[in-house]
């Protein structure tokens, strides 16, 4: 039984002040036992978020890494540096890096390895576009996404897969618990053919297009949504807390 995760990826929000103000008020509401919380802050919030949570069962993740190891790399973050601060987790491949900093599958799949020889599990964030899904090419551009990230990369189930339909993100237009579901069966599919069935059925799929507290524990319901990958509603203790506790 996959166990459901909640990460809040808080994007470009949140300084190291507001930050530490917002966990600490967030750990002392009553959170489910049988979830697991990921935390995803800015770098620059990272250390005041572990100050906080370095003695709860709250994960702490990074929202990008280097391909590179070290060197002169301006504005770079290395996996070793986010170890050294505690980092449990990375996302890799969310889809605003994708569009706006234009990275490749073949330029994530450097980021997976490296994250995985520094003992990071990665997040692989997949999505298609309003364009591509009306073209009825979601399914082919998410596999590729899959197959590339994750080309020659050894898997014993413990990378994530994050589907995000950008289509969905801050647009108006919904994708559905259904349609959710179908893409996340297709995704577990996919591991499956790279990696076996039983690596498949240990991996964790989320789902991060504009969830909330109104609709997170339908999404939940669903066979092979084993969470969520959350943004704007992972800002505020009140909403964050309704979201972890969405069996309730």
């Amino acid at each position: 039984m996959r166990k459901k995760l909640i990460a809040g990826n808080w994007k470009m929000n949140l300084n190291a002040s507001r930050a530490q103000d917002m966990l600490v008020e967030f750990i002392e509401k009553p959170l489910a036992i049988d979830v697991d919380v990921l935390v995803i802050p800015p770098f620059t919030s990272i250390p005041k978020a572990y100050e906080v949570l370095n003695e709860t069962h709250i994960m702490l993740g990074a929202q990008n890494l280097s391909e590179q190891n070290e060197g002169a790399y301006t504005g770079e973050i290395s996996a070793e540096m986010l170890t050294d601060l505690n980092v449990t987790h990375v996302l890799i491949g969310h889809s605003e890096r994708r569009t706006y900093q234009q990275e490749s599958d073949e330029l994530l799949n450097k980021k997976i390895k490296r994250a995985l020889e520094a003992n990071i599990v990665p997040i692989l964030c997949v999505g298609e576009s309003k364009e591509e899904r009306d073209e009825n090419r979601a399914l082919d551009v998410v596999k590729a996404q899959i197959v590339n990230g994750l080309n020659e990369v050894e898997n014993d189930g413990s990378i994530i897969i994050a589907y995000e339909p950008t289509w969905a993100i801050g647009t108006g237009d919904v994708c559905s618990p259904e349609d959710a579901e179908e893409m996340a069966k297709f995704i577990r599919e996919t591991i499956e053919g790279l990696y076996g069935k039983e690596v498949s059925e240990k991996t964790r799929i989320l789902y991060g297009g504009s969830v909330k507290p109104n609709n997170v524990a339908e999404l939940m319901g669903r066979e092979n949504i084993d969470g969520a990958l959350v943004g704007g509603a992972s800002l505020k203790a009140d909403d964050f807390e309704k979201l972890v506790n969405f069996g309730e």
